[in-house]
């Protein structure tokens, strides 16, 4: 038999007895265990962000075991299992890739998204494009999400100048509605604009915001951890030092 396989039924087997056997896993709902899995989602983007692929392994199993519990708990009240799941997923590339298993032809990647969008809009009989955007999407990958949806159906900058230039036009509007102390909800109105159409030029430069974001964010608690660590060699705490002398160990710290 085919080691994948193996090794697949062996993780069913292993569900099966501690959904059997063990006081916790006896307990857990669909319900119980989505938190968790929102947790091991983030824990495998670190992972992809720090390129550790040993933890990598260890986070796509965790979110496999979590797939698999789903599939448990759905068939022991006869909804669906497992196998279920894996035809659904199989069936709908299938559906989803016409010019793999079909006769279609694309010329390119966009156009491949495109014809996704069209499929997927008519399997769920959805009237809207951006009706399939899960409402409880963090607010960053959200907008990344809309963006990519309402492109694929041609609604999108042509070049990516245009793009920066509507980047630098919603920043010259927030800068307007600030300086003329305007109400605040205009004020994060405008704001929001500009977070907005920035993700839009990230994706249309190919960077993905989160992952760009989260960088700076290690980079950031890098480097002031750096500035702490020489505060106390100082023996003072960084309250005690003067801006002009964090800002040397911040220079420092860029070179690390």
């Amino acid at each position: 038999m085919d080691n994948r396989l193996v090794a697949f039924e062996r993780l069913l087997n292993i569900m099966d007895d501690l959904r059997a056997k063990c006081p916790w896993d006896m307990k857990q709902t669909l319900e119980s265990l989505r938190y968790l899995t929102i947790e091991e989602t983030y824990e495998l983007s670190d992972a992809i962000l720090e390129k550790d692929y040993e933890e990598l392994k260890g986070e796509i199993g965790d979110i496999m075991l979590h797939m698999v519990f789903y599939s448990k708990i759905a068939s022991e009240t006869n909804k669906f299992d497992i196998t279920d799941v894996l035809n659904a997923i199989s069936d709908k590339l299938v559906r989803r890739h016409p010019h793999i298993y079909g006769d279609v032809k694309v010329q390119d990647e966009e156009e491949v998204k495109r014809n996704w969008e069209k499929i997927k809009l008519k399997e769920k009989g959805r009237k809207t494009v951006l009706q399939g955007v899960p409402k409880s999407l963090p607010a960053m990958v959200k907008a990344n999400r809309i963006q990519d949806k309402v492109r694929g159906v041609g609604f999108d900058w042509e070049h990516d100048h245009q793009v920066w230039d509507k980047v630098k036009e919603e920043i010259s509007e927030l800068e307007v509605e600030v300086s003329k102390g305007a109400a605040q909800d205009k004020i994060e109105d405008e704001f929001g604009d500009v977070l907005f159409s920035l993700i839009n030029y990230a994706r249309h430069i190919k960077v993905n915001p989160e992952d760009a974001l989260e960088r700076t964010n290690k980079k950031f608690i890098k480097r002031f951890n750096y500035l702490e660590q020489k505060s106390k060699e100082l023996g003072k705490s960084l309250d005690q030092m003067t801006l002009a002398e964090m800002d040397v160990y911040w220079e420092e710290a860029k070179k690390q």
